[in-house]
């Protein structure tokens, strides 16, 4: 490392201004115990040995700032230059491309009940630009992210590694819809373009493709064509609106409530491939969670079915038939050529790249699946699933740098995040033998889950507590209903068990758990590899055993 990189890295890992901060501390509080042990006849050797105490803390203080951050989530440890530069979206994206983030638009209707109206007009306008060649566009989740948080745009911008930042506010009332929307230049907070519109709810496609035009002319783009609507009818385009912004929750109650909304939307207009897609959509989300496989899987393919036969253009479409059949019939092949058709209609979409990344992280194509990991994590920096899916993928494949960072990155976004009680970083630290901090991670998750996840039990059977392994997978089993073989599969091998495992891997087979191709290369599952009963399950699912162990093994 030459001198300026090295001063650079300081920089970064925030030397400078601990060692200012110590320094000043550490004076003032040098003076302050000058001035007040003696009225306490406290003898100088005890003020001097404070004082040579402080000087000898400042070399201390320096070393750990180098090696760790303190953040208002607690103390993480710093990641390596290169890891940080590939996990940063502000360090890594090429910087002659223009960029935007659309952020939620304001709801300022009367009611106060249209948000899921202002938060569509903005997914609208999203999904426009991100099919304008040469625009990077952050991805919904990450822009969303920052909906009710008292943030910088500044911050925002650096956030999502993006050079403008559309806002927007959107008054309905009755038929009457107003909209401001305002494109402001990161670097300096200066306004580019705004503009004020008002229409009737019929006139609303003609507007979202306006306020497109206007953004592409003022970023001197070139639009290709003109988006198509959605619908032909707005009470349609209303409903699927309104089960657009349901089916983005996680909760069993607001899915089921997405799908109503849709199917409005298709009585209202048949034709409606959106309106399929949303419902294919809310069924792969349901699926595992709440809803056993074999019952939302059948249902995920026919809506996806029904989408791409009305159009099809539908990226998200192609992903979730390509689950259906990677799932429901292991036919892997199939699944590939939809996960690319997806790539191919929408190359920056988050769920295209997502699913195909875990797709190839399964199959054992090792670069591939880094690829389309690390293109989602461009895509959407500041989401809580792709950070934690990455943390999971980075673990699998032993890049514990890539994967802390992304752990972490998670956890800063929200502390209170579970994913059902199994979050990636805390398989990760229990992968690294850091049992206590995993064991805090899965305590707090169940805090919010209010169920113990397989995560606590792997890790109690990995420090040899068998007891508490077995009661906590009883306890999980019990409290979650419906649960996948392969993860109470992940318990028994690792108390080894590994009868217990084949069978539970059985049982997952006949469940078609979502789940069961990542068992290849999931760390827990390598003492079982030798098995041949293990090696003949992957080869049912439709993998190549060989080709999947030497993937975790690069």
């Amino acid at each position: 490392m030459n001198l300026k990189k090295f001063f650079a890295e300081l920089k970064r890992r925030k030397v400078y201004s601990v060692a200012i901060a110590y320094f000043v501390g550490g004076w003032a509080l040098a003076q302050g115990i000058a001035q007040v042990l003696p009225v306490f006849d406290i003898p100088n050797w005890v003020v001097r040995l404070i004082v040579v105490l402080i000087v000898l803390g400042f070399p201390v203080a320096l070393t750990l700032s180098w090696f760790f951050d303190l953040t208002r989530y607690g103390i993480v440890r710093t990641p390596n230059a290169d890891v940080a530069r590939r996990m940063d979206p502000a360090q890594s994206a090429n910087s002659s491309e223009r960029s935007i983030a659309v952020l939620p638009f304001t709801d300022l209707s009367p009611s106060k009940d249209h948000a899921y109206f202002s938060d569509g007009m903005a997914e609208e306008i999203l999904g426009a630009l991100a099919k304008v060649n040469g625009l990077r566009v952050a991805a919904r989740r990450s822009s969303f992210w920052f909906k009710d948080k008292e943030t910088e745009l500044s911050e925002i911008a650096h956030r999502l590694n993006v050079e403008h930042v559309l806002e927007g506010r959107v008054r309905r009332d009755g038929n009457r819809v107003r909209i401001t929307a305002e494109l402001i230049d990161a670097s300096d907070g200066f306004t580019i373009w705004s503009e004020t519109y008002e229409r009737e709810m019929h006139g609303i496609f003609a507007l979202q493709d306006e306020i497109t035009r206007a953004i592409v002319d003022t970023l001197k783009l070139k639009l290709a064509i003109s988006p198509t609507p959605a619908s032909r009818s707005t009470d349609a385009y209303d409903a699927y609106l309104q089960g657009l912004f349901y089916s983005d929750k996680s909760t069993e109650e607001a899915l089921r409530k997405s799908l109503k909304f849709f199917h409005s939307a298709l009585e209202k207009d048949p034709k409606f491939s959106r309106a399929w897609t949303g419902i294919a959509k809310a069924w792969l989300w349901l699926a595992d969670s709440y809803v056993p496989p074999l019952e939302a899987y059948p249902k995920v393919r026919d809506a996806a079915v029904r989408a791409l036969q009305l159009n099809d253009e539908e990226a998200e479409a192609h992903v979730y038939l390509a689950e259906a059949k990677r799932i429901l019939d292991w036919d892997l092949d199939a699944a590939e050529a939809e996960f690319n058709r997806a790539v191919e209609i929408e190359p920056n979409s988050t769920p295209s790249n997502y699913f195909i990344a875990a797709f190839y992280a399964a199959r054992g194509d090792r670069d591939k699946a880094l690829r389309y990991l690390q293109r989602t994590s461009k895509i959407d920096p500041a989401s809580l699933w792709v950070n934690n899916f990455a943390c999971e993928l980075y673990r699998y494949f032993g890049l514990y740098d890539e994967a802390t960072a992304a752990g972490e990155r998670a956890l800063q976004l929200d502390p209170t995040f579970a994913h059902w009680g199994e979050p990636a970083l805390a398989a990760l630290y229990r992968e690294m033998g850091r049992f206590d901090d995993a064991i805090a991670l899965y305590e707090k998750a169940q805090e919010f889950t209010g169920r113990p996840g397989f995560g606590l039990a792997i890790t109690y059977a990995r420090m040899k507590r068998r007891k508490e392994a077995l009661e906590t997978l009883n306890t999980a089993v019990a409290s979650w209903g419906y649960r996948p073989g392969d993860g109470i599969a992940h318990v028994h091998v690792t108390l080894g068990a590994n009868d217990d495992a084949i069978h539970d891997l059985e049982r997952a087979c006949e469940q078609r758990s979502s789940s069961l191709h990542s068992v290849g290369i999931a760390p827990e599952f390598v003492s079982l590899r030798p098995d041949k009963r293990f090696r003949s399950i992957l080869q049912r699912i439709g993998l190549e055993p060989e080709k999947v162990f030497a993937a975790t093994a690069a």
